[in-house]
């Protein structure tokens, strides 16, 4: 109930009609710098926790190994976004599609308490409601992970609604850089995560072009065959790993 009782209070100073968060960006237009640049962030003590937590679970569920020199495992506060992508990155080498989405999903199931999935849906059964709320929720809660983003009005099943969360420059594709880790360790399982975990659908939509994403709660995602951003390239001007002369970035291969 408490649980509850807070998100219902973040809900009520955050969702508000076109409210958005700037994730403590440093640019001194307050805003993520233009394609082609990586915006820069103040990350507080709160981000960088955020970040060990997630770095140390992908660890854990990912079996990476320890370098020589690393003697004494890092505080939370120890981590900054470079080394949260950089343990992303190893989880995605030497893994199959499948086998990355798997680590992911491992890791948010491990995140939640005993039950949380199923108090999830009787909680927010798939309703209008329960997408607007998701929407307004994901704003401040994920601000660290993707950058500023804003509740928008979108259309699902032909009604409209604020369910959708536009992301304005996505700091995780930002950057990684890199297509496959975009779709396997972000776009696909959290999709799945929502919809076949907590039973709210929600679709992804990366632009690839200018690093924003849409978020849509409410809508059934495409299979992957299906699914647009599952077709695209390399972004050859920025991946450390690309294959330029690959039709499709070849992590996106099973």
């Amino acid at each position: 109930m408490a649980a509850i009782t807070s998100l219902q209070a973040i809900h009520l100073k955050f969702g508000r009609r076109g409210s958005s968060i700037r994730c403590g960006i440093a640019e001194p237009s307050g805003e993520p710098a233009p394609v082609g640049q990586k915006t820069r962030y103040n990350d507080g003590l709160a981000e960088r926790v955020f970040m060990g937590l997630f770095a140390r679970k992908m660890d854990k569920f990912g079996g990476l190994k320890k370098k020589k020199n690393e003697t004494k495992e890092k505080e939370f506060w120890e981590y900054d976004y470079e080394s949260f992508v950089a343990v992303s990155k190893g989880v995605m080498q030497g893994r199959s599609r499948s086998q990355q989405q798997e680590v992911v999903r491992e890791v948010l199931l491990s995140m939640l308490p005993p039950g949380a999935p199923e108090q999830f849906r009787k909680l927010f059964p798939p309703t209008k409601w329960a997408a607007e709320f998701n929407a307004a929720l994901t704003v401040p809660f994920f601000h660290w992970l993707v950058g500023p983003s804003q509740v928008i009005e979108v259309e699902v099943n032909g009604v409209k609604q604020r369910s959708g969360v536009h992301i304005k420059k996505c700091r995780y594709l930002e950057n990684s850089g890199c297509v496959g880790m975009c779709v396997n360790m972000c776009k696909i399982p959290t999709q799945d995560f929502f919809t076949n975990e907590f039973g709210l659908p929600l679709t992804m939509n990366p632009n690839f072009e200018d690093m924003s994403c849409e978020m849509i709660y409410g809508q059934v995602p495409p299979s992957f065959e299906e699914d647009p951003a599952t077709k695209q390239p390399c972004l050859a001007d920025i991946c450390s790993i690309a294959n330029p002369s690959s039709p499709i970035c070849p992590k996106l291969q099973a």
